[in-house]
């Protein structure tokens, strides 16, 4: 009866610290959802108060197992929280199958039924649906969900390695019971893949890669700003300090914008800031990442829901 008592006053009083702790880091929290390996495990998560030092949550450990799809992967996860405090979820199922998965949580830990989203169903013989990315349009009150795929024959020229030759597609829903018919959403003239799209006062930035390879490989971030949430967009240029990154991913913190993104060649996250969107200051020798972590997106969250993620 002592021992389970003892046991139970220890437990209480590490909740007590860790509330503590949560409660007096500087107000802000930021989570980024990322993959490991070939995302075979699932959904990871790190936290951050700075957006410079990323820490995993559960040790590293998965909190959503992939369960759907034809090679039952979870990469390029993206989440983005509703007004009515629901996080969603979508992600890359395969390499090859045309359709994307989505899920929904409360609290980052206890996970809907995973869905099989065939948004590319249309287009017979579209070869794949890579990186979506999830947007709350505050304005027309629904979700976007963007992601990148080859439809053979539909832009001719110089593509990708193994033929592929991307442009971003797009639908909407307001519930992810129903979506609306797939459109296209960005076509910069070239092979394009990881388009990530967040919102500045009343402009869109549209983060992308360039992921042309011939002639000369590019392999490189740009920006591109639209009025709306579904452009058009007028690119800005090329961001970033090198080329082979993708992934991008952005936070606004102070006075600063943050762009992270995947070194994937070098195996290492790196990343720019910019109070302007013009100038961009190279801090990847300020970030600090655990290792292995992939393609991660960005979001902030209240203390009460990193208290959760801690204390599960």
């Amino acid at each position: 009866m002592f021992q389970r008592f003892f046991i139970f006053l220890i437990l209480c009083c590490s909740s007590i610290v860790l509330a503590s702790q949560v409660e007096t880091e500087n107000g802000k929290h930021y989570l980024m959802s990322y993959f490991v390996g070939n995302g075979e495990d699932g959904l990871h998560l790190l936290h951050s108060t700075d957006g410079l030092k990323w820490e995993p949550l559960r040790n590293g450990k998965s909190f959503l197992t992939p369960t759907i799809g034809r090679d039952k992967l979870m990469r390029d996860p993206s989440i983005v929280r509703g007004p009515d405090g629901v996080f969603h979820l979508v992600w890359t199922i395969s390499w090859t199958q045309p359709g994307i998965g989505c899920a929904h949580s409360t609290n980052l830990i206890d996970w809907s039924e995973q869905q099989l989203v065939p948004v590319m169903e249309d287009d017979p013989g579209t070869r794949n649906c890579w990186a979506p990315e999830l947007f709350y349009d505050d304005k027309a009150k629904e979700y976007l969900i963007v992601w990148a795929s080859t439809v053979p024959g539909k832009f001719p020229g110089v593509g990708s390695e193994d033929q592929y030759n991307h442009r971003q597609y797009f639908v909407t829903t307001k519930d992810f019971k129903t979506f609306s018919k797939t459109k296209l959403y960005f076509d910069p003239a070239h092979n394009v893949i990881d388009a990530f799209l967040t919102k500045d006062g009343d402009r869109y930035l549209l983060f992308y890669k360039d992921e042309t390879l011939k002639p000369e490989p590019k392999k490189s971030i740009h920006l591109a700003i639209g009025k709306t949430s579904v452009g058009p967009f007028e690119s800005q240029g090329e961001i970033g300090h090198k080329n082979w990154i993708e992934g991008p991913t952005a936070l606004k913190i102070g006075e600063f914008l943050y762009l992270y993104y995947d070194c994937y060649r070098d195996k290492h996250y790196g990343g720019v800031r910019s109070k302007d969107l013009k100038t961009w200051e190279n801090i990847t020798d300020r970030l600090s990442f655990p290792k292995g972590v992939r393609h991660g997106t960005t979001f902030e969250v209240d203390a009460e829901t990193v208290r959760l993620l801690k204390s599960h």
